[in-house]
């Protein structure tokens, strides 16, 4: 008991001379931020959907979760600092309901200060560590140090930020910076990070605390401080005005999560989800600046601009290889509601027999309603079904054989939206189950019978699919009103509310949506017909691949009767599919890129010898080299020498190596790739005309129990 006592005012006193020793920098909480906390913890306990108690258990995984949030690579804590933080693992929850963010604040503050001792130090010795680099040792980084143990002490901390050090300076190397550029290069970015700790205030330490708790009940509970603009939370998405995508923080960086719909950037075709933003350029040629470690407020404010021009973004890929740079030109506007609208066209092909067939495609980035004119009583107001009506009246009087809905990349939106335009495609019946917290369930859908679209179907997923077009897909499979295609959904099954605090907003999930099979979205998603190979990382892109999700469950179903059971068909379609795919030259060069990417996600480590390292590249470049000769030997094309053999002069924008080429030199590109796959759905569902399942897609029997 004595021992104890000794090792607890140790403990102490460590803190008390590192709270001295901050002095006036030490940032504290205010009495409105500890209401706050209070009330945070009876409102999630009393509305969360999961019904939570925050007790000791989950006291420890906030603890955790605080920790990471502050320092996820462990690069400035060490196993001694984590010690002396320990005596709260288990007293989070008792401090909370008091209101105490004692210690919040000084896990912080200790925090806080070891970041600025590493960053001055970092700036002090920086010119003679880049000096004393040999890139022809054998050495390694481990690329994701999250996982790993806390540093038992200064030493390794000092080792791993060496060997950070080194990979930074290597891959500036790689890309071709001037070597005496380079001491500058990383002096900038280390300045601007340490000039950016003045700016942290008690609001930022509050979020971050207060979100740390709100995502270890689901990842889409979230608190938002009063100071929303200036935002400092590394879990929250924030829309980028002008070049339209979502951000957060990871790590260091600035991570795409998602593209906005017939945004800029998604129209552009080349900035993908997950990578991370590394440098801001603007206009044609100005000079990129490293972003590395800003705040997310600030990266955010050098994307926007005005309409019309240029901003220049410097990406690698997520959780990758650091020198696998490029430079994406994305032209700022803004996204308009016409450019998200449905829109259709008529894809044609003929078949084995030599018969040409015609399937109307509508395609539909978001779930959308313009609410405004709506509740004004415009009777011309825009919205996702009245479009898609429109469209499917149009393709029909075209002489379509069937039609095909592709939700690829539409994360949601209206859920009122997503339940009528099933109804455009079913005569009557739910078509979403809603379980609150408490329970209950209430169900949605077609009320009325109504004409609707009876002929041959198709939906087209893919992993960005998420929230309202997982309901609509979902709603169509268990009606077996048409076959659905592609990739795995996101799984986003959820329902959010935002609930005022005494300072803030806490955005809290309140319900689960339930398809009327009785099983969830959540999770899980809605699984094809049919799958297609996916290049999005599933370990970084979907709901599984986040924090705390809820799971996936099952509640009874809803009374339904389907249309078809594609059952029994359903072997001979996938063995046509998989016959045609075997000798699509582009569709084989879609797989090959799918093996690439996976393999290139087994990578831990990075070689710090540069040999080692262009070794690496190299590889990647031949394998990448090799999949796209391999298509143009099968299409009749001559083969190339280089990835960039036939691309443009200017290396700026070039992809450097071991990433997907732009396309084949022909002048195909992205989008044509991409067509290969609505082809396909488009034979595909040619084949279910012809075959038919067992109740027939022309006489449909409404009669079929529901399972």
């Amino acid at each position: 008991m004595l021992h104890h006592s000794s090792i607890l005012i140790r403990i102490m006193l460590a803190f008390c001379l590192t709270w001295c020793a901050l002095g006036a920098s030490a940032l504290a909480p205010t009495s409105g931020q500890s209401d706050t906390l209070q009330e945070l913890i009876d409102v999630i306990e009393d509305r969360h959907y999961a019904s939570r108690r925050y007790d000791d258990g989950l006291s420890a995984q906030h603890f955790v979760a605080y920790l990471d949030a502050l320092d996820p690579q462990r690069m400035f804590l060490d196993a001694d600092d984590i010690g002396g933080f320990n005596q709260w693992r288990l007293e989070l929850d008792n401090a909370g309901r008091r209101g105490d963010l004692t210690p919040a604040f000084t896990i912080f503050n200790r925090y806080h200060a070891k970041l600025k001792a590493r960053l001055e130090r970092i700036l002090d010795t920086l010119p003679a560590t880049l000096e004393g680099f040999d890139y022809d040792v054998d050495e390694y980084l481990v690329i994701d140090h999250s996982t790993m143990p806390w540093a038992p002490d200064q030493a390794e901390l000092d080792d791993r930020w060496r060997k950070r050090l080194k990979n930074q300076a290597l891959s500036l190397i790689l890309a071709d910076k001037p070597e005496a550029e380079i001491p500058d290069t990383l002096t900038r970015r280390y300045q601007n990070q340490l000039s950016r700790l003045d700016q942290y205030n008690a609001q930022d330490v509050f979020q971050i605390y207060a979100n740390s708790l709100a995502e270890q009940y689901d990842p889409h509970t979230n608190y938002f401080s009063p100071r929303r603009a200036e935002n400092f939370d590394i879990n929250m998405s924030l829309s980028f005005e002008g070049i339209g995508a979502m951000l957060q923080v990871e790590d260091e960086y600035a991570k795409v999560t998602r593209l906005i719909p017939a945004g800029p950037a998604d129209k552009q075709g080349e900035l993908k989800p997950s990578e991370l933003i590394i440098g801001v350029g603007q206009g044609d040629s100005g000079p990129i600046e490293d972003v590395v470690g800003w705040r997310l407020d600030e990266v955010v404010d050098l994307i926007r601009g005005p309409r019309d021009t240029i901003v220049r973004l410097e990406v690698i890929p997520g959780k990758g290889k650091t020198d696998q740079r490029r430079v994406i030109p994305i032209r700022r506007n803004e996204v308009k509601l016409e450019e998200q609208a449905a829109q259709k066209e008529i894809i044609e092909f003929t078949d084995e027999a030599d018969q040409t067939h015609r399937i109307g495609v509508i395609d539909i980035p978001a779930f959308y309603i313009d609410f405004e004119a709506y509740r004004n009583g415009d009777k011309n107001y825009r919205s996702t079904t009245r479009d898609v009506q429109k469209l499917v009246d149009e393709l029909v009087a075209e002489g379509v054989e069937g039609l095909v809905i592709d939700l690829r990349d539409n994360g949601g939106g209206s859920l009122q939206e997503a339940n009528q335009l099933t109804g455009l495609f079913i005569e009557y019946g739910p078509t979403v189950q809603i379980r609150s917290a408490e329970s209950r369930v209430w169900r949605d859908g077609k009320r009325r019978k109504s004409r609707y679209y009876e002929g041959p179907l198709a939906v087209m997923i893919n992993r960005l699919s998420a929230s309202a077009s997982e309901i609509f897909a979902g709603a169509i499979q268990d009606y077996g009103r048409g076959i659905i295609v592609g990739e795995q959904s996101f799984g986003k099954g959820t329902v959010q509310s935002l609930v005022a605090l005494q300072e803030g907003q806490l955005k809290i999930t309140e319900s689960k949506f339930y398809r009327i099979s009785g099983e969830s979205t959540q999770h899980r998603g809605v699984i094809p017909d049919i799958q297609y190979p996916s290049l999005f990382d599933p370990q970084q892109i979907g709901e599984s691949a986040l924090d705390n999700a809820l799971a996936w469950d099952q509640i009874a179903p809803a009374r339904f009767s389907r249309y078809n059971d594609y059952r029994a068909i359903l072997p001979t379609l996938t063995d046509l599919h998989e016959k045609r795919a075997a000798n699509d030259p582009d569709y084989l060069y879609l797989q090959d890129q799918v093996s690439l990417a996976e393999e290139a996600r087994t990578i831990t480590a990075l070689p710090l010898r540069q040999a080692g390292r262009l070794e690496m590249r190299d590889d990647q470049e031949q394998k990448a080299l090799a999949i796209e000769n391999k298509r143009r030997v099968a299409k009749g094309l001559e083969r190339l020498a280089a990835l960039d053999a036939e691309e443009p002069a200017d290396d700026t924008d070039q992809l450097e190596a071991g990433d997907p080429p732009e396309g084949p030199a022909n002048g195909e590109g992205e989008d044509q790739l991409d067509d290969v796959l609505l082809m396909e759905t488009g034979r595909i569902l040619v084949d279910t005309i012809t075959l038919r399942p067992n109740t027939g897609l022309a006489s449909r029997n409404i009669g079929a129990a529901s399972q």
